[in-house]
């Protein structure tokens, strides 16, 4: 098997490794010591074109997969940012893929071409205080009502969520069935 890297994916590594190299330790120091979100930094990804890189091409992304997301986000997070760099982005590629594969085209150009053009951030609400990462066991729960939805719940640990301009939320919209009343295999 080989596990060369592709002359595309070289390029992602060396374009994202140069956009990170613009900001030295003393900037990542700065915004950790004043509790302030790494905008410069953000803008200059999404102005590399980088926020969209799993993007639809017909939104502004470049349409590209997973290996190619993980070489950027490796390059991010070898650089003097570390996880401060790849937490500002990751959203990015990774919060909104159910909107990439489900959304409507309105809702994905409502979305995802702000984000890809660094004008709005968003996060996942996911992690429940009584739940962590397992989403079979969340309560936070929406109801339909003739305004939308009503939301009722607590979710914590959400990377971006004290800067972001919108929110997915994972919700549930039926009560979780019991394990008696699950079929057995």
């Amino acid at each position: 098997m080989d596990f060369k890297l592709t002359e595309q994916q070289l390029a992602i590594d060396e374009g994202v490794r140069k956009v990170c190299a613009q900001f030295d330790d003393q900037y990542w120091t700065d915004c950790e010591s004043n509790l302030r979100f790494r905008e410069e930094y953000y803008q200059a990804m999404a102005q590399g074109g980088w926020l969209g890189i799993t993007m639809p091409e017909e939104v502004g992304g470049a349409g590209l997969g997973v290996t190619e997301v993980a070489i950027m986000m490796q390059a991010a997070n070898s650089s003097n940012g570390s996880y401060s760099a790849a937490s500002a982005i990751h959203i990015n590629m990774f919060g909104p893929h159910a909107i990439v594969e489900h959304g409507t085209p309105e809702q994905k150009q409502c979305w995802l071409r702000p984000l890809i053009e660094g004008r709005q951030k968003a996060c996942f609400g996911v992690t429940e205080p009584d739940a962590g990462l397992d989403t079979t066991s969340i309560k936070t729960f929406a109801t339909r009502t003739n305004e939308g939805y009503l939301v009722k719940g607590r979710k914590m640990w959400t990377s971006t969520g004290q800067v972001a301009d919108k929110i997915l939320l994972l919700t549930r919209t039926s009560a979780k069935k019991s394990a008696k009343s699950r079929p057995t295999a």
